[in-house]
């Protein structure tokens, strides 16, 4: 029967993130599956040394924080956007967080970084947004929730694919009967479409009158099947407001993630194949094509 410390590498191993855990000295005492797929260096290439130079950047910049930022409850800070070299010698923007590891008495045992490819999380497309802080959150837990997924399904995981969907009837109802009114509607939206999601979707805002769904569905044909079953839910939603009940409708974008694409075109081709729904009328839904591959000069 398999050993704790070895029940407790496999598992690391199957974590969709990179994983570094390193000694009190530096040295990298673990190195998991995923770290190996984001910059090209193996296991074996590193265990018991010190970071090699092109990693430093990554494995170091949690030291650098420390003199920085104190530690508190051991996670220094946010994620952090650090830079590292490929072992084939290209730049690798990551998504890093950065945990101090103690022992029983406080004392620094070494440190763990988690790491995710950073796939210019700023420049993902967004839905319009002009409120604050609760909106941003919603877009900061999915922009994480995506770029950890995508990364698996890259790393040959589970299949990926995002649903962009617009209310119809938001800018209509907020014009006439306020921001209040819309934002409870959409919050009868949100809840009615939590009731058709599948076991591991995300559901959140990504912008005023917008929601991203992500999701695992196996083919665009089950993802666009998916997604009209949605809009059929959107049209049960009840929503009334001092009276006046409101009819309510979606238009909705779909668009399956390809290994030769990267997240923010996949966003892309979701809020593109979402305005097509749009400008039809709404109460559609409209599939992304595949990306045009480029042909060779």
């Amino acid at each position: 029967m398999a050993d704790r410390a070895e029940l407790i590498e496999v598992a690391l191993d199957s974590f969709p993130e990179g994983i570094a855990l390193l000694g009190g000295e530096g040295q990298i005492m673990l190195w998991n599956r995923a770290a190996e797929a984001i910059t090209g260096y193996a296991s074996a290439d590193l265990l018991s040394r010190q970071s090699p130079e092109p990693l430093e950047p990554l494995l170091l910049a949690g030291a650098r924080l420390e003199n920085i930022e104190p530690d508190a409850g051991g996670q220094l800070g946010h994620r952090t956007l650090v830079h590292a070299l490929h072992k084939l010698g290209h730049d690798v923007p990551v998504m890093a967080r950065f945990f101090m590891l103690r022992d029983g008495m406080g004392g620094r045992m070494g440190m763990a970084v988690l790491f995710h490819p950073a796939d210019s999380l700023d420049a993902l497309p967004h839905g319009e947004c002009d409120q604050g802080g609760d909106l941003k959150a919603s877009q900061a837990v999915l922009e994480d929730r995506m770029a950890t997924m995508f990364g698996d399904f890259m790393r040959g995981g589970l299949p990926f694919g995002v649903l962009w969907i617009s209310v119809d009837q938001a800018a209509a109802l907020r014009k006439t009967h306020g921001a209040g009114a819309c934002e409870a509607m959409l919050e009868k939206v949100k809840t009615t479409l939590a009731n058709g999601l599948r076991p591991a979707e995300e559901l959140g805002r990504w912008g005023d009158d917008e929601f991203l769904i992500l999701s695992h569905e196996r083919t665009p044909e089950m993802l666009a099947t998916h997604a009209q079953a949605l809009a059929g839910l959107a049209r049960t939603a009840d929503f009334r407001w001092w009276g006046d009940r409101a009819s309510l409708t979606v238009s909705i974008g779909a668009a399956q993630a390809e290994q030769d694409g990267s997240l923010a075109d996949l966003l892309e081709r979701a809020k593109a194949a979402m305005l097509t729904s749009f400008h039809a009328g709404g109460n559609q839904i409209s599939f992304a094509p595949r990306r045009q591959a480029c042909s060779p000069s």
